[in-house]
């Protein structure tokens, strides 16, 4: 009689099963990221409850100790296992204690590329309990002196090849107080000491715990630099807690202990940081470090190093796939691809060229309190609703007026959530567990995220800026942001920052700098709508040089639009929307136009150029 019963009810189960899985062909998918959310809420409340407290570091010594010999660190033609890891890190931590008066909770910014040497300071630092600042070495001049204050860091380790931008501010950083350390085995700088040979003089032997005794998970882990949707680079705070989260990504979409992860976007970025590099520490795989990303060297980069795990931001993609077609394009051994902004077109072509990759979308803020991971591969797609992800990540998509900047709001001042098929503004809700620790000594840009009395009163949201759509299969894809940044070669691009410099100019009086779409790129490339100081001709030389001299490559305004007035709306807000929409096509455009050519400087923009740019053929 049992047996019949409990084969009655398995045969029920089955059935049911059977119906939901025709009624949705995602059914099983669902069902496996329910149970790899389970097992690693259960990891996480392990971790957190863990005294003392356990941080990646923590996680990191117990690799040493468990897997002393295992490859950790691939850098070209050498490689690092994690008992020299740990020992290279140890002599760091020496020198720096030795040759600082650096103490527990102290700042210290990192202004370098992708090296062991990277690793090796950050692990340094978190031994002596200091907290890492991450430069993007882009930066220079106002910026970089900007980036210090915003983490009050007292001492700045920079690589060898980045010397020169540090001379430029070496003034101002000595005035500070500020202690400046040049990777090299000597320095003849006044004011600039070696750091390489005094490392080299240094013991290796473990460090004491106790110089990290009252971190706590919710002390800051890193600062990583982030354009935010206004001004000058933010320092986005990364506690200890928040570290795990996002490293623990990697556990989610089903890494094993045998991976070998590729990471080539810079390590100032929190995708290759946190997602990557303190991912890889969590599991215990190793890590393929690259300088920087080469499209020519991929594949066999993957090859040479049996990689089995890339990462990537959309424009990565692209580029692969506009690579020459070979016919080894399939012979490699990467099973997953882990990143965002991943176009749909870009994205079929990718598979059905390089293999059945499994590509685990993602979508998440660099601050943010609520993230999202495609677990069901559909293209397009950064996420798929998922109830267990709505308890743990409270989110919500709310309509948003994008031509007055703000949510809608009923008649009683609540947010109005959208439905199926519309495209809202994302807030993540916070609280304990999903808490917003905003911007280093910037409280009022941390404030300017939060968005209150939502639902009900006295309730509490972080603000993404970015608008997602939701479909009617409960699919979300991104949309695009709101606010003042664009999104260009995988780098935030605050438009106020570049407006204020190029008001630097002589020439110009008022600036107006939004992104435009280019056919075929991800993201929006900058472009800026000048008015001209009264009397005075558009001085394409000077600008060029200012630029250059001023901006990243990837912030640069490529295309330079010359109008007798700008736009602004009754609060004397600069009007964009319909600057954006007519783009730089000089058929619609009656206004001078210019375009930034490399290494020549901004020349008058033709039709010529704009089919160029176009059909491709002119590289931007």
């Amino acid at each position: 009689m049992m047996a019949y019963i409990l084969f009655t009810a398995f045969t029920g189960v089955a059935i049911l099963l059977l119906v939901f899985y025709f009624r949705s062909c995602y059914l099983w998918d669902d069902v496996s990221y329910a149970l790899a959310i389970i097992k690693l809420t259960i990891r996480k409340i392990k971790v957190l409850n863990r005294k003392p407290c356990y941080t990646i570091l923590d996680c990191f010594l117990d690799n040493v100790a468990h897997q002393p010999d295992k490859k950790f660190i691939i850098f070209e033609e050498s490689f690092y296992t994690y008992r020299q890891a740990e020992k290279e890190s140890n002599k760091v931590a020496r020198a720096l204690s030795t040759h600082t008066s650096l103490t527990q909770g102290d700042t210290v910014a990192l202004f370098m590329g992708n090296e062991p040497r990277f690793v090796w300071i950050w692990l340094a630092l978190t031994k002596l309990g200091c907290t890492a600042a991450l430069l993007n070495y882009n930066i220079r001049s106002t910026s970089l002196l900007h980036c210090f204050s915003c983490c009050e860091a007292k001492v700045l380790v920079a690589s060898a090849d980045l010397r020169e931008a540090v001379e430029k501010v070496l003034p101002t950083l000595k005035q500070q107080g500020i202690l400046v350390f040049i990777l090299s085995e000597e320095c003849n700088i006044d004011g600039v000491e070696s750091l390489c040979d005094k490392i080299e003089q240094a013991g290796d032997q473990p460090l004491s715990p106790q110089l990290r005794a009252s971190t706590t998970m919710k002390s800051p882990a890193v600062y990583i630099y982030t354009s935010g949707t206004t001004g000058l680079p933010k320092a986005a705070v990364i506690t200890h807690a928040q570290m795990w989260r996002v490293a623990s990504l990697q556990a989610l979409v089903g890494v094993r202990s045998d991976d070998i992860i590729f990471v080539y976007l810079p390590l100032y970025h929190s995708s290759a940081f946190l997602m990557g590099l303190c991912g890889a520490i969590a599991e215990g795989i190793t890590v393929v470090l690259r300088r920087k990303f080469s499209a020519s060297n991929f594949w066999n980069d993957c090859r040479k190093y049996n990689v089995t795990i890339i990462q990537y931001i959309g424009e990565i993609m692209r580029y692969l796939c506009n690579t020459p077609k070979k016919d080894n394009d399939r012979d490699h051994k990467v099973r997953l691809a882990l990143g965002n902004g991943f176009r749909a077109d870009t994205w079929a072509e990718f598979l059905q060229r390089f293999g059945d990759i499994c590509v685990r979308e993602c979508y998440g803020a660099t601050e943010g309190n609520t993230g999202f991971v495609n677990h069901t591969g559909k293209i397009g797609a950064v996420a798929k609703e998922h109830f267990l992800n709505k308890i743990m990540n409270p989110y919500a998509l709310i309509k948003y007026d994008t031509a007055r900047e703000e949510p809608v709001r009923d008649s009683r001042g609540f947010c109005i959530k959208i439905q199926k098929g519309e495209t809202g503004l994302l807030l993540g809700k916070i609280r304990n567990t999903n808490p917003f620790h905003g911007y280093a000594k910037n409280k009022q840009q941390t404030e300017k995220k939060k968005l209150r009395d939502v639902f009900v009163k006295g309730d509490l949201y972080y603000n993404s800026g970015d608008l997602l759509k939701l479909d009617h299969e409960g699919f979300l894809y991104f949309q695009d942001r709101v606010g003042d940044t664009f999104r260009w070669k995988g780098e935030n691009v605050a438009t106020t920052e570049v407006a204020d410099l190029l008001l630097m100019v002589d020439c110009v009086e008022e600036a107006n700098v939004y992104g435009v779409k280019v056919p075929g790129h991800e993201g929006r490339i900058g472009m800026a709508a000048v008015k001209l100081k009264a009397n005075m001709d558009f001085d394409s030389k000077a600008t060029y040089q200012h630029v250059r001299n001023c901006l990243p490559s990837y912030a640069r305004p490529r295309f330079i639009r010359i109008q007798d007035a700008l736009a602004v709306t009754g609060t004397y807000k600069q009007m964009k929307l319909e600057l954006v929409a007519e783009g730089f096509n000089p058929a619609v455009i009656r206004d001078p136009l210019f375009f930034l050519e490399e290494d020549k400087g901004y020349i008058p923009m033709t039709q010529e150029v704009f089919d160029s740019i176009a059909e491709g053929t002119t590289r931007l």
